[in-house]
């Protein structure tokens, strides 16, 4: 193989090898769907469970109270402001359950995303988490997260 060859080669597999990458991040990766949508567009399309347990529409109401002003409303994210939490990065076995009672008591440094680090939400009791923690959990059920 000749070297204009073999970069081309490699080359080709570096791009497949990212967009293979960013693509199993996410059904609707918010990342790549940033740069067309108008700034605190919603970042990916959120179903809607038929139902909500009791503990999750009491945790819905603290969500639209504090955290949907970032990441949008039913979690869905907000373009350049939050991301989804409706996304596979914050599945059950990547952040757990702890991992958002932590994220709002600390406060989180930017790991995932671009948005900037989120800090601590000192209007929230553990119990409201909870909650909020419930009605996420149940929306990522309804969107085939688990």
């Amino acid at each position: 193989m000749n070297k204009i060859t073999m970069i081309i080669a490699a080359a080709t597999f570096a791009a497949g090898a990212t967009y293979f990458v960013l693509r199993s991040a996410g059904g609707n990766d918010a990342a790549l769907q940033g740069s067309v949508l108008e700034h605190g567009a919603p970042l990916t399309d959120v179903q809607l469970p038929h139902d909500l347990s009791q503990t999750a529409a009491i945790g819905k109401r603290a969500f639209d109270a504090v955290c949907a002003e970032c990441h949008g409303a039913n979690a869905a994210g907000r373009n350049g402001i939050g991301p989804p939490l409706v996304h596979n990065i914050y599945e059950p076995s990547h952040h757990g359950d702890a991992a958002f009672q932590l994220a709002v008591r600390n406060g989180v440094r930017a790991h995932h995303w671009d948005f900037g680090s989120m800090p601590p939400q000192q209007r929230l009791t553990d119990g409201d988490v909870s909650g909020i923690i419930r009605y996420v959990r149940e929306l990522q059920e309804a969107n085939g997260i688990r």
